[in-house]
């Protein structure tokens, strides 16, 4: 019996049911490639879901690791920290912002934005996406647009939340009232299909936001440390945000959220977290985010990005719509099914993910080489003409 039996087998039986597997075991991963128990490479186009931007054990994330991990493993926010305190430094001078809230996923730092608005505002309104995503916990879920996930726990989740189209300043220009408290907007909807936002619409809602009294509040979860070539997706179209969202790849894999806003801090009790800012995940950020600036990720997410775009249009297929991204976020809009070319290409040892039915989304690791951009452009599209045809 090999070991994948074996792994699938336990984990079937013990499984939640919440996830849909692949049938694959992934055992090891470096840089950009990860491997199966059989020994078999796979080129990681998936990123984990988006959060190794620096690839699978970078070297700098692992040392850090093991050196904190035999320090001070955990350390609640009661007390003062060396690696919280240096964490929120290098945040500072890499966001700009005054004032964070640390947790563990980006599903979290969405639940800590609603509370620290109503705590900020003292107002119920919040204006959300149509295809937006913002996580699965109740108070994210309630933000995302897909009823399959939002349907089943409705009375429970947020009440007040109003969705628009993404990218219509005129139906924004509505819902945003004096009774709202923010507004809640992806920089790109990954889930949602990788649409990118408008520059002028993102623009027009700071506008909106500031003659409302509404606080903007950008979820960079995705888009954040420079996936779409900038290190925040706002940054296209030039504005300042109230508040920001933060998770995937902060901590290198290490799970992490963040909040991060300006003005008054919130009141003591209001709201919490027990492994919120511990020592390891400080260290593996720390570690996380010098990497990204040495590395000078938003600019390599630029240059690489564009050429894997240029790539893609330059041969596109008739059985693709539209090819859209930014930066390193890119997505292709299929006229039939994602997931035979998803299998397909894990066949050619490329991993994929989906956005939606139809939608096949590209994430690949910031450090991707030239070498692997190319192979990745040429496995896509031969796949596509395969599979499609």
């Amino acid at each position: 019996m090999t070991i994948e039996l074996v792994t699938s087998q336990i984990e079937d039986q013990y499984t939640s049911g919440a996830y849909s597997k692949r049938p694959l075991t992934l055992v090891r991963g470096a840089g950009s490639t990860v491997w199966d128990d059989a020994g078999n490479a796979y080129l990681d186009a998936t990123s984990g879901m988006g959060v190794a931007l620096l690839g699978h054990s970078h070297p700098a994330v692992v040392s850090a690791i093991q050196a904190q991990a035999a320090t001070l493993i955990t350390s609640a926010e009661i007390f003062y920290n060396d690696r919280r305190a240096e964490l929120y430094a290098l945040l500072h001078e890499i966001t700009g912002f005054e004032r964070y809230f640390l947790c563990n996923s980006g599903t979290e730092a969405i639940e800590g934005v609603l509370k620290i608005a109503r705590l900020l505002t003292g107002r119920r309104g919040i204006v959300a996406a149509k295809r937006s995503f913002h996580g699965r916990t109740l108070g994210a879920v309630g933000l995302t647009w897909n009823p399959a996930y939002r349907e089943p726990f409705e009375g429970w989740t947020p009440e007040g939340v109003t969705h628009i189209p993404y990218n219509n300043l005129t139906e924004a220009a509505t819902a945003i009232t004096g009774d709202t408290a923010a507004v809640v907007i992806e920089a790109v909807q990954g889930e949602g299909g990788v649409y990118p936002a408008d520059p002028d619409f993102l623009r027009g809602l700071r506008d909106l936001c500031d003659q409302r009294g509404a606080l903007l509040i950008v979820d960079e979860i995705q888009t954040g440390l420079g996936r779409t070539g900038r290190w925040f997706g706002y940054q296209h179209a030039d504005i300042q945000p109230d508040m920001i969202a933060l998770g995937k790849g902060i901590a290198g894999g290490v799970p992490m959220g963040a909040v991060a806003w300006n003005g008054r801090a919130i009141e003591s009790g209001t709201h919490g977290s027990t492994f919120g800012g511990n020592p390891l995940a400080c260290a593996a950020a720390i570690a996380s985010l010098t990497a990204l600036r040495d590395l000078n990720a938003p600019e390599r997410a630029a240059q690489v990005g564009e050429h894997l775009l240029e790539r893609l249009r330059a041969d596109q297929p008739a059985s693709v719509r539209e090819i859209r991204g930014l930066g390193m976020m890119i997505g292709l809009e299929l006229r039939g099914r994602v997931t035979p070319v998803i299998q397909a290409l894990q066949a050619r040892g490329v991993l994929a993910l989906v956005a939606g039915k139809t939608v096949l989304r590209l994430l690949p690791p910031l450090i991707l080489t030239d070498a692997e951009a190319d192979h990745l452009a040429d496995t896509v599209l031969e796949v596509l003409r395969d599979v499609t045809n």
